[in-house]
């Protein structure tokens, strides 16, 4: 069980970051309405702690209409990602506890099938902002690897590890490594790669 220290942690630090970086959110807000129009934010349900749903909120990236996701990528959206900054809405997230700084990525409903009974363990924490995972390739390594990386944070946790996870994502959202796979605007997703693979 994670220690209250780490709730305490997430609630004071993700309400100094929203304070200070208000004027950045809304600079941010003003370029993507101006640039992708509106909606400004990406609201897309998520699975988090306990398997409970919950709507993870990011700076939208993508122009609507059709194409897919590579398609429809814009330049702007690309540099969000790349610097990670479409990501800092999902403060809020971790301020009213639906998420932490640290733990698993949340991913969609519909992988919920997909999951080893080792890998459904990331659902014993609550989902991250950043993870082990990401701080080992983000989307540029294989989904087992990925998901992987997600059970050993839950069996192995403790806060020098969260410490040392926050350290290397900065230096890797400073180098813009890892943002996406191969091919993919960011990584293929779980349901389509295990079906094709059990296909094989």
């Amino acid at each position: 069980m994670q220690s209250a220290l780490k709730r305490l942690f997430d609630l004071f630090a993700s309400a100094v970051l929203l304070v200070l970086l208000a004027p950045l959110l809304v600079l941010l807000a003003l370029l993507v309405a101006l640039l992708l129009g509106t909606p400004v934010f990406f609201r897309q349900e998520r699975i988090g702690y306990r398997q409970r749903p919950f709507t993870l909120i990011k700076f939208r990236t993508m122009r609507p209409g059709p194409g897919n996701d590579a398609e429809r990528l814009t330049p702007f959206g690309r540099f969000l990602r790349a610097s990670s900054l479409d990501e800092l809405p999902e403060l809020w997230n971790i301020l009213i506890g639906e998420m932490s700084f640290v733990g698993p990525r949340p991913l969609l409903p519909r992988y919920l099938p997909f999951y080893s009974t080792r890998e459904a363990t990331r659902h014993q924490v609550r989902p991250g902002l950043t993870g082990l995972a990401q701080v080992h390739g983000r989307n540029a390594q294989s989904w087992e690897d990925r998901l992987e990386y997600d059970a050993r944070y839950v069996a192995q946790w403790s806060l020098g590890m969260d410490l040392h996870i926050l350290a290397r994502t900065v230096m890797l959202v400073l180098r813009r490594h890892g943002v996406s796979a191969q091919g993919q605007a960011t990584m293929q997703p779980l349901d389509e790669y295990r079906s094709h693979k059990d296909s094989t």
